[in-house]
């Protein structure tokens, strides 16, 4: 057996209205369809679904998605004028050579933490 890439990520939410609203309208990722309480977006071939947890137990704040972007400062000013609330500005995390990555943390509609990441070589 061999994992041949991921397929999808399970991001929980309260109010799907509202999330849909942000990842569409806010993001602009596409949305492709919602269906019992379910919504599901294509972000580059990566199927990003949106849910009310069905059992409490799944009712907790998602892992962190990092948004691949060209241009971190672009897309940053961008999100702020969409009224898209930052933890941070962006800001350099590594350097690998010739390659820095660069990160802007996030919280979406439903106060789950997310990030916008680009890397380039200098």
């Amino acid at each position: 057996m061999e994992i041949q890439k991921v397929g999808q990520i399970a991001v929980p939410v309260k109010n799907l209205d509202q999330a849909v609203q942000f990842y569409k309208e806010k993001l602009g990722l596409p949305h492709l369809f919602s269906s019992n309480g379910l919504a599901f977006f294509d972000c580059h071939g990566l199927r990003l679904l949106l849910s009310v947890p069905e059992k409490e137990e799944f009712a907790h704040s998602s892992s962190i998605i990092y948004f691949q972007v060209e241009n971190i400062h672009a897309a940053y000013e961008e999100l702020l004028r969409k009224e898209v609330t930052f933890i941070d500005e962006p800001h350099l995390i590594a350097k690998m050579g010739q390659t820095e990555t660069w990160m802007a943390f996030f919280k979406d509609s439903e106060d789950n933490t997310h990030a916008l990441m680009s890397e380039f070589d200098v």
